[in-house]
């Protein structure tokens, strides 16, 4: 299946950041004609296309959008859009790409919701340690302002937008959608109870949509191009594209946007195959909170449903691969590490059962586990899933129980052999 370049079109231009070369290349016609639409004909041509929020969820962009637009007696100022730009999923690095090459593609995709939804101000959360990115978007927002597309009365329309970026404290846990709108009204980043949820009552208690970089982007080519071209992209439930981030033991690591129900058989061949000679072994199809798959998976369409039917989630398409010659006990206790540092505290199951998960992984480690340790990570598993206050939880439990489902052997050769077979792996789970 070839690339097709859709988000990533202006990628290796000039200096596609900057206002005038984005103009040059389509710029801001999404938003010129979008202006001269009723808002909910921009919301209807958003369902029509289903385009699925890129965030991970997958969740219909135009059904969350018209939640946040149907309370009529709400004042245009008092709805939100806020871009999750967090980005934390280890092994996830494609919406930076896009903010530091292609800013003006979602500073776009930001105006064209607002307008859709009422609104007349957005905020852009963006990773803290990301400075480059934040730099580059806030530049973006400048250019775009002068240029008269944000501010008081955008092109003559009557319509007002305002943009704020705001550098988020570089918490995993942010990217959750409440803790992040949480984090942005000054509070510590936990996630809320739902229901209420954000559409109803989000920041500052006011209806707000929250939506991913590359969601948002997309919106300017569905805008131009209309709901049908869009879904002759990719597969039926899951039309489009995604940039699909390969990391791990591939000769060309990097970000390859293909039509969505592209295979990692596909992908390896993009990528330049297997970087060792080595056979795969095991992979993330979207990130380290996705339940692995194998070396069986390789023809899986790698969209919402198909990878859904396959006991996974497409995730963030942060494809994380692994050879013959990794240790997928020790690649899931680096995960373990991971969710235990990030979790946030908040509730028993994924506070507890992340250290113990830790604790347990140690002890396989250093050779002191036992075959009960197996069952204890299981168990330990169902009393996380489903239990947890947010998906951080539930997250965690991905790679521990598809690692035994696949790879129980491996697990009783680290008690047999009272420790990992294999001491010189050096494993690459530990991307954030």
């Amino acid at each position: 299946m070839p690339l097709a370049p859709v988000l990533t079109k202006r990628f290796g231009t000039d200096q596609p950041w900057k206002i005038e070369n984005y103009e040059r290349l389509d710029g801001y016609a999404g938003l010129k004609k979008a202006l001269g639409m009723q808002p909910d004909e921009i919301i209807a041509m958003v369902k029509e296309s289903n385009l699925r929020g890129r965030g991970g969820a997958g969740f219909p962009t135009g059904m969350k959008w018209s939640f946040v637009a149907e309370p009529r007696g709400v004042e245009r100022g008092d709805r939100y859009v806020v871009v999750n730009a967090d980005e934390g999923e280890p092994g996830t690095c494609r919406d930076l790409p896009l903010m530091m090459a292609d800013p003006h593609s979602m500073v776009e995709g930001i105006i064209i919701a607002c307008y859709a939804i009422r609104a007349s101000r957005a905020f852009v959360y963006i990773r803290g340690e990301a400075v480059h990115a934040i730099r580059r978007v806030s530049a973006a927002v400048e250019q775009a302002r002068a240029k008269g597309y944000l501010g008081t009365n955008v092109l003559g329309s009557g319509f007002d937008c305002e943009i704020t970026v705001h550098a988020g404290a570089g918490a995993y846990i942010c990217g959750e959608e409440t803790a992040l709108l949480d984090s942005l009204e000054g509070r510590r980043g936990q996630p809320r109870l739902k229901p209420p949820f954000p559409a109803t009552n989000g920041l500052y208690d006011k209806p707000t949509t929250v939506n991913n970089v590359g969601t948002l982007a997309s919106v300017p080519y569905i805008v131009l191009g209309g709901a049908e071209w869009f879904k002759g992209i990719g597969s039926e439930g899951s039309p489009g594209t995604s940039i699909y981030s390969l990391s791990g033991r591939v000769k060309n690591p990097g970000q390859y946007e293909a039509p969505m129900g592209t295979t990692l058989r596909e992908l390896l061949e993009l990528a330049g195959g297997m970087s060792r000679g080595k056979e795969l072994k095991f992979w993330t199809p979207g990130g380290s909170s996705t339940p692995m798959l194998t070396a069986e998976h390789l023809d899986l369409p790698l969209d919402f449903d198909s990878v859904a039917a396959a006991g996974s989630l497409n995730g963030t398409s942060a494809v994380m691969i692994f050879d013959e010659d990794d240790c997928v006990v020790r690649a899931t206790k680096k995960w373990s590490d991971f969710y235990k540092h990030e979790s946030c505290g908040k509730c028993t199951p994924c506070r507890e059962g992340t250290y113990w998960y830790v604790g347990i992984y140690e002890r396989f480690e250093n050779g002191t586990a036992t075959l009960d340790d197996v069952e204890t990570l299981l168990d330990l598993s169902d009393n996380i899933l489903g239990r947890a206050f947010c998906a951080l939880g539930d997250g965690a439990t991905g790679p521990v129980t598809s690692s035994i489902k696949y790879f129980r052997d491996e697990y009783v050769r680290h008690v047999e052999g009272h420790g990992c077979p294999y001491p010189g792996a050096h494993v690459l789970a530990g991307a954030h």
